[in-house]
C-alpha cells in the first residue's frame, strides 16, 4: 500500500528547490544575459535529463509526443527565459510571490479551457489573490522607483504556462512516466536553445572575460541540476500521485524560502508588500479549501 502522505513529502522537498532557483537566477544574471541563462539552463537541463531518461523515451506513446511539445514549450523553456528577463527589474522575492498566482491560474485555466467546475470559494480565492497581485506590483514600484515592474508581467505569463502545463500532464500525460515526460520535453527544446545561445554572444571575449561569469556558471549549474531538472521530475510525479491544485500548491512555501534568501541579500521588503503577499496565499489557501 503506497504511504499516502508521500506528496507531502514531495511538495516541501520542491518548495524548498524552487524557492532557492530565484536567488540562483537573480545570481546567474551577473556574468550572463537574461537570454544566455535561458539557454543554458536549458541545455545543461536537457543533457542530464538525457543522460538518465533517454532510454525512458521508447516507452512514451506516439500520441502523447504532441503534448510532450506542448509541455515543454509552456512548463520548460519559454519561463527559463522570462523568469530571467524579469529577474533584470524585479527582485527575486518578488518575482517568487508572483508566482504563487499558479494555483490561481490553474483553477481559472481548469475552468475556461479544460472545463473543469469552479466553486464560489475559488473565485473568491482568485479575486483576493489577484487583489494582492496587484498592491504588491503598485507597492514594489513605489519602494523601488528604479525598477520596471512592468515586468513583471513576464511572471505573470509563466505561471499562466505553468497552470497550462499542470492541466495537461494530469488530462494527457497522467500514464506516462515523470523521467520521460521531463526527457521527451527537452527532445524538442534543446535544439532551439542551443541556437539562442550561439546568436547570445556568449561565445565571445566580452562575455569571457566577465570576471562574474565563473560563478555565474556555477549558479546556472545548480540552478539547472536541482532547480529543473531534479524538480521537473518530482513534480512530474507530484502531479500524478496528487490533483493539479495540489501539485501547483508548492508555490505556499516557495515565497518564504525566496523571501529569505531575498533578505539576506539585501533586498528590500515592505510591510504593505508583506501584506499584499499574505492576500495571495489567502487567495490560494481559499481556491483550494475543501466545503465540509
Amino acid at each position: 500500500m503506497k504511504n499516502p502522505n508521500i506528496k507531502w513529502i514531495y511538495l516541501i522537498v520542491l518548495s524548498v528547490i524552487w524557492g532557492s532557483s530565484f536567488i540562483l537566477i537573480k545570481k546567474s544574471l551577473l556574468g550572463l544575459t537574461p537570454y544566455q541563462l535561458g539557454a543554458l539552463r536549458t541545455i545543461i537541463t536537457g543533457l542530464l535529463l538525457f543522460a538518465f531518461g533517454f532510454s525512458k523515451l521508447k516507452s512514451i506513446p506516439k500520441s502523447k509526443w504532441k503534448w510532450l511539445l506542448v509541455s515543454g514549450l509552456l512548463g520548460s523553456f519559454i519561463p527559463a527565459f522570462f523568469f530571467a528577463i524579469a529577474e533584470t527589474e524585479i527582485d527575486s522575492a518578488v518575482a517568487s510571490i508572483l508566482n504563487s498566482l499558479v494555483p490561481l491560474n490553474t483553477i481559472l485555466l481548469g475552468f475556461a479551457v479544460f472545463k473543469i467546475a469552479s466553486t464560489k470559494r475559488q473565485v473568491l480565492g482568485v479575486i483576493i489573490g489577484f487583489i494582492g497581485t496587484a498592491i504588491l506590483i503598485l507597492k514594489g514600484s513605489e519602494l523601488n522607483p528604479n525598477q520596471n515592474y512592468l515586468y513583471a508581467g513576464f511572471v505573470i505569463a509563466s505561471t499562466l504556462m505553468y497552470a497550462a502545463n499542470v492541466n495537461i500532464i494530469k488530462r494527457y500525460l497522467q500514464d506516462v512516466k515523470p523521467l520521460a515526460i521531463a526527457a521527451g520535453n527537452y527532445v524538442f527544446i534543446v535544439i532551439p536553445a542551443l541556437i539562442i545561445l550561439l546568436f547570445s554572444g556568449f561565445f565571445t571575449s566580452e562575455t569571457f572575460h566577465n570576471p562574474n561569469l565563473p560563478k555565474a556558471l556555477l549558479y546556472v549549474t545548480i540552478l539547472s541540476v536541482f532547480g529543473t531538472a531534479i524538480a521537473k521530475v518530482l513534480f512530474n510525479k507530484l502531479v500524478q500521485i496528487s490533483t493539479p491544485v495540489f501539485a501547483s500548491s508548492v508555490t505556499y512555501i516557495m515565497p518564504i524560502i525566496a523571501l529569505i534568501w531575498g533578505v539576506i541579500d539585501g533586498e528590500s521588503f515592505s510591510f504593505i508588500q508583506a501584506l499584499a503577499a499574505s492576500l495571495i496565499l489567502v487567495g490560494v489557501y481559499l481556491s483550494h479549501k475543501r466545503k465540509a
